[in-house]
């Protein structure tokens, strides 16, 4: 299988190159080490430090400072439909580290945007997140139904969003099987707080999707309507992304001073560890 190369490129100049470098580094350890586990993907990652040059046969995942109310994070080429992603910097938190693993994550197990599958439907019953009686064409979007930052996870001191894996799709729970690379999704087809996830509705072949964004609130369903020329990913992210920026909450304290600590003992290493080599 080919290798697909992914570049992370910095457009805004807020980010230092150490930290470019650092998390790029990371994003290569997880489409290397940990997504082949699960998703039949070949990719490298790399930090590209020149923000008007992307070299042939690379997906760029580029630093933005915003994006259009109407916009997602996810793009194809008008010209050559090839993917690539936008990623909104938050230069005073490491969001954006997450928002850029979660972008590449699911440019890489569905490069298009249409990938489909089919699984039981889901319906909210009592302000729960039920099994239906049905079948929907579930959106593959790896990270959506886990995109809460709590529950990313660490690669060298960077953090990284949860994906799914192929068995959330299964037709029941199995004991002893992930769902999710971290294991917080515990059955098949279980929305985390802060997620959502889109299917096609099989009576109107039109778009619906589920939203738990407010963990103190039941999750609602709404519809989408028609994809209207774009990928389903695009669609989907054009009508989603700004109302979960908007709803996001933050990681929580513990998670924030746990992880915060783990950063400066790494640095500190870091440095005593480069004065080995003047």
């Amino acid at each position: 299988m080919l290798t697909i190369k992914v570049g992370l490129i910095d457009t805004t100049g807020l980010v230092n190159p150490e930290t470019m470098a650092a998390t790029a580094a990371a994003l290569n350890v997880q489409v290397t080490r940990d997504l082949p586990q699960y998703w039949n993907v070949n990719a490298t990652v790399s930090y590209l430090p020149g923000k008007h040059a992307v070299p042939q046969g690379v997906w760029p995942v580029q630093l933005v400072k915003t994006l259009p109310p109407d916009e997602g994070g996810f793009h194809t080429t008008k010209t050559n439909h090839q993917p690539y992603a936008k990623v909104i910097v938050t230069p005073d938190s490491n969001e954006w580290t997450i928002d850029a693993s979660h972008e590449t994550v699911e440019m890489l197990v569905d490069p298009a945007g249409n990938r489909l599958q089919t699984s039981t439907s889901i319906q909210i019953v009592g302000g729960k997140i039920e099994d239906g009686t049905g079948t929907f064409e579930y959106l593959v979007e790896a990270c959506d139904p886990c995109e809460a930052d709590d529950c990313s996870y660490m690669i060298d001191g960077v953090s990284v969003s949860d994906f799914l894996t192929p068995h959330f799709y299964d037709p029941q729970l199995i004991a002893g099987t992930r769902y999710s690379f971290t294991g917080a999704i515990k059955a098949p087809r279980q929305i985390l707080p802060g997620g959502y996830i889109s299917w096609v509705d099989p009576e109107t072949n039109e778009l619906q999707q589920l939203l738990y964004l407010d963990p103190h609130a039941p999750p609602t369903i709404r519809n989408l309507g028609s994809a209207s020329g774009l990928s389903l990913r695009e669609f989907v992210e054009r009508e989603t992304h700004g109302l979960v920026r908007k709803k996001r909450k933050p990681p929580s304290a513990d998670v924030r001073q746990s992880r915060s600590a783990y950063r400066e003992m790494r640095a500190a290493n870091a440095v005593r560890r480069g004065k080995l080599y003047i």
